[in-house]
């Protein structure tokens, strides 16, 4: 998809600035300065994403990234923040079989295994749940140990290994 043109361009930037510093609502206003014909635009889709993420809109997330996937397929974090948002709806089984076609066709990115691995532990299928991990792990260890230090979704795997299967060291 062709990339926004100034004056749109820098009202994007200023809106993942914003999101940068935390500052959502200003980060909505400078979307809201964009063109209205490129409000569907996925890289204005990307940043809208966020702010809804941020306030728990989780189904308006579900829609914003399904509608990136349909414009732009190739944009692995769509993927990656559709199935998050169903999982904060308690759709974790749907999150799951949405991200998991996205598992070959992006393999570089561990938060698709880390993920698929997380829905799995907390789908109680922990075999899949190991075997999940340990491919996020090969593809970055330690931004896989730093992100499950304290991942909640994960405690069913560090229960069945009391604690010590491939969790990172306190």
């Amino acid at each position: 998809m062709k990339p926004l043109s100034p004056p749109d361009s820098h009202h994007l930037l200023a809106a993942q600035g914003w999101l940068e510093l935390g500052n959502h609502a200003e980060a909505n206003e400078e979307l809201e300065q964009i063109a209205p014909q490129l409000h569907a635009h996925p890289d204005v889709l990307e940043v809208r994403w966020h702010i809804y993420s941020h306030v728990n809109k989780w189904d308006a997330c579900v829609d914003i990234a399904g509608v990136i996937i349909k414009l732009d397929p190739a944009r692995p974090d769509a993927w990656i923040h559709r199935s998050f948002a169903l999982h904060e709806l308690k759709r974790t089984e749907e999150a799951f079989d949405l991200l998991l076609p996205a598992a070959d066709k992006f393999p570089e990115p561990w938060t698709i295994p880390y993920n698929l691995s997380c829905y799995c532990a907390q789908l109680g299928r922990l075999d899949e749940c190991e075997s999940w991990f340990d491919k996020a792990m090969a593809i970055d260890e330690a931004s896989v140990r730093q992100a499950a230090n304290d991942d909640p979704d994960l405690q069913p795997l560090w229960d069945r290994h009391s604690g010590t299967k491939g969790k990172p060291a306190e």
